[in-house]
């Protein structure tokens, strides 16, 4: 083989795994960002921080919980009342299509809701978030833990 030749072979190996690498990179940080979001949503409705919810809520935007379903303005209503305790998120997995993150988790929390105080036993949860205006916005949440 040529020294051209092994030049060119040696640069397209070296670009490749270059490639290669940023591309995974790339991927752990997406992994990552569904993860992200939803942990900052969660710590925003803990405090509560209701300008940054008010800012992270998509216009738009669609909850169910266990009595019915909410609008934005009824979920915000509904955050600045829970009453959040020291909660514990598990079991996150996340998907992205596009502009689109889809999260699914337990949350381990002990809330009031509609005056009703809930166990802390794990319960299913699901939020969408929406790439729009270059930000990230919630834009959809489902509570499946059941009043008793």
């Amino acid at each position: 083989m040529n020294s051209l030749k092994l030049a060119l072979l040696i640069t397209l190996t070296f670009a490749f795994a270059t490639l290669t690498v940023l591309a995974n990179q790339a991927l752990a940080t997406e992994k990552g960002l569904g993860e992200k979001l939803l942990r900052q949503l969660w710590a925003e409705i803990r405090k509560p921080d209701m300008e940054a919810i008010e800012k992270t809520i998509a216009k738009g935007f669609q909850s169910v919980h266990q009595y019915g379903s909410s609008n934005r303005e009824q979920e915000i209503k509904l955050i600045e009342g829970l009453k959040l305790g020291k909660y514990t998120l598990s079991n996150i997995k996340t998907t992205r299509n596009g502009l689109v993150i889809v999260a699914t988790y337990f949350i381990s929390v002990e809330e009031t809701i509609k005056g009703k105080r809930l166990s802390k036993k794990p319960a299913p949860r699901l939020s969408v978030f929406l790439k729009t205006d270059g930000d990230w916005k919630w834009i959809a949440h489902a509570n499946l833990k059941p009043l008793k």
